[in-house]
C-alpha cells in the first residue's frame, strides 16, 4: 500500500496547477494524506492537525520561522527609512546612457539582494524614471532586472530570505533518510550545482552589456512624462503605495546591511571554531547555521532600531513597518509549515519505501538530477512559485538520490534550479508580474520573451546535470 503515498503529492501538484495557487493544494494534500493514515473523518482531521503541531514543536523549525519573520521585519524597517530611495536618487543622477542604466541595475545588487520582491519594487520605479529619455527596450530592461535578481539571490549562502527556507528543506530530507551529512554543507555545495541560475547569470551579463540591435531599441517616448512617477513607489506585489514623505537617507540602508552581513559571517565562523573547526570553510560547515542566522538577524534588528532612533526616525513608523514587513512573509511561513506536515504524512504512508522498491530500481542514478530538474521546471512554470516547487520536489529528489546512489548535493541543486526556472519564466510568478506592472509591459508577451531566453539556460542546465551526474554518481 506504499503507492498511496503518491496521492498527496499528486493532489498538491494537480490542484496547484489548476488553481494557480499552491496553498489550497497543500492543505488538501495534508488532509487527504492524514485520512489515508487514519481512515475516518474525525480521526483524519485530528491527525492532520497533529502533523502541523509536530512540525511546530520542532526546535529547528521554530528557528526558521522566527528567522523569516524577523528578516521580513528588518526589510520593512529599511523600506520606510528611505535608505534605498536615497541611494537610488544619488546614483540616478549619474546615469547618462543605456549602458549606464543597465549597469545601475547590476550595481544596486549589493544593496538590495535580501529578497527578490524587495529588490524589484525598490529599483524598478527608479529605473523606469531614468528610461524616459532613452531609446531602450522595456523588455531588455525588465529582463536585466529579473535575471540580476532571480539568478543571483538564489546563489547567495547568507543574509537572504531564501537561505532559511532552503536549509530547512535540506535538513528535513537529511533527518528523514538518516544521512550522516550536515544540511548547511549540502546547501553550500548545492549552490555550485544550481546550473540553471549560473547559466542565466552568464547569459544575463552577456545580454546586458552586448550592443543592442535595432530590434532591441524602443522608440523614444514623447509627451508621456508624469510627475506622478516621482511621488509614487511600488509596494509589495506591484501595488502602488505613497512614499513621497519618506526622506532619502542612504545610510539607513548601508548600515543595517553591513551589520547583517558582518554579524552573520562572524557568528558562523565563531560557532564553527567553538566546535573545533580549523579553517573558515570548515567553520561554516560545522556551525549551527539555522541558529546563527536567527541570532544574526535578531542582533541586527536591535542595533538597527537603536541606529534609527538615534537618527530620529519615527518609532511608531519603524515598529509599524517591522510588523508589516514580517507579515509579508507569513504566506511563505504557512507554506513551509504545510510542506513539513506533508513530508510527515507521506513518510507515514511509506513514500521512501515506495521510491526504493519501484522508481529507484530502474532509473540510472546519473539521470536523477536531470530528471528532477526537468520535471520540477515544468511544474514550477505552471505554479509560478520557486518556494512551492522546492517544497514539493525536495522530498522526491532526496528519496530518488538515496535509492539510486545519485549525488545528494547535485540533486538538491537540481531541485533548487527547477524552482528558479519557474520564478524567472512563469507569467504567474511575482517577479514577472511586478516587473511587467512597474515598466508597463503586457504580462504575457513579456513572459514569452523571457521564456525564449530561459529555455536556452534550461537546455544548458539539463546537459550539465547529465554530465555531472555521470561523473559524480
Amino acid at each position: 500500500m506504499d503507492w498511496l503515498s503518491l496521492i498527496p503529492f499528486l493532489i498538491v501538484i494537480g490542484l496547484s496547477i489548476w488553481l494557480k495557487k499552491i496553498l489550497p493544494g497543500l492543505v488538501l494534500g495534508v488532509l487527504v494524506g492524514a485520512l489515508l493514515v487514519e481512515f475516518s473523518i474525525l480521526g483524519g482531521t485530528r491527525k492532520s492537525v497533529d502533523y502541523i503541531v509536530t512540525t511546530l514543536s520542532d526546535e529547528n523549525n521554530i528557528k526558521i520561522i522566527a528567522f523569516l519573520y524577523l528578516f521580513g521585519g528588518l526589510i520593512g524597517m529599511m523600506n520606510i527609512s528611505g535608505g534605498i530611495k536615497g541611494f537610488s536618487e544619488w546614483i540616478g543622477d549619474k546615469i547618462k546612457s543605456q549602458r549606464g542604466l543597465l549597469s545601475l541595475i547590476w550595481g544596486t545588487l549589493p544593496f538590495t539582494f535580501m529578497m527578490p520582491m524587495f529588490r524589484t519594487m525598490m529599483i524598478g520605479p527608479v529605473v523606469k524614471s531614468l528610461m524616459k529619455d532613452m531609446r531602450i527596450s522595456k523588455r531588455k530592461v525588465g529582463f536585466t532586472l529579473d535575471v540580476s535578481t532571480s539568478s543571483v539571490i538564489v546563489l547567495l549562502p547568507v543574509a537572504t530570505a531564501f537561505v532559511g527556507f532552503m536549509i530547512s528543506l535540506v535538513e528535513s530530507g537529511v533527518q528523514k533518510h538518516h544521512l550522516d551529512m550536515d544540511p548547511y554543507q549540502i546547501f553550500l555545495l548545492s549552490i555550485l550545482f544550481n546550473f540553471f541560475a549560473i547559466a542565466m547569470l552568464v547569459i544575463g551579463l552577456i545580454r546586458t552589456f552586448w550592443s543592442p540591435s535595432k530590434k532591441e531599441r524602443a522608440p523614444k517616448q514623447k509627451g508621456k512624462k508624469s510627475n506622478q512617477d516621482d511621488k509614487e513607489d511600488y509596494h509589495r506585489a506591484g501595488i502602488k503605495k505613497e512614499l513621497s514623505t519618506v526622506k532619502a537617507q542612504p545610510w539607513n540602508l548601508i548600515v543595517p546591511l553591513a551589520l547583517l552581513l558582518g554579524l552573520t559571517l562572524f557568528l558562523l565562523w565563531q560557532d564553527g571554531v567553538s566546535k573545533g573547526a580549523d579553517t573558515i570553510f570548515q567553520a561554516f560547515s560545522e556551525a549551527d547555521a539555522t541558529f546563527v542566522m536567527l541570532l544574526g538577524v535578531f542582533s541586527t534588528l536591535i542595533l538597527t532600531f537603536i541606529f534609527y532612533m538615534v537618527r530620529r526616525q519615527s518609532m511608531a513608523e519603524t515598529i509599524y513597518h517591522f510588523y508589516d514587513g514580517g507579515n509579508q512573509l507569513m504566506q511563505a511561513i504557512i507554506l513551509l509549515i504545510l510542506v513539513w506536515a506533508l513530508s510527515l504524512v507521506t513518510e507515514d504512508l511509506g513514500f521512501s519505501n515506495f521510491i526504493n522498491a519501484t522508481i529507484g530500481t530502474f532509473l540510472p542514478g546519473f539521470t536523477i538530477p536531470a530528471i528532477v530538474f526537468v520535471l520540477g521546471a515544468i511544474v514550477s512554470y505552471f505554479l509560478g512559485s520557486s518556494w512551492g516547487t522546492w517544497g514539493i520536489f525536495m522530498p522526491l529528489g532526496m528519496a530518488l538520490a538515496v535509492s539510486t546512489g545519485a549525488s545528494i548535493p547535485l540533486t538538491v541543486g537540481a531541485v533548487f534550479a527547477s524552482g528558479s526556472f519557474g520564478s524567472m519564466t512563469s507569467p504567474l510568478g511575482d517577479t514577472t508580474i511586478t516587473t511587467a506592472s512597474i515598466l508597463e509591459m503586457p504580462l504575457v508577451a513579456y513572459a514569452r520573451y523571457k521564456l525564449k531566453v530561459c529555455a536556452i539556460g534550461a537546455g544548458i542546465a539539463t546537459a550539465l546535470y547529465l554530465a555531472a551526474g555521470f561523473f559524480l554518481t
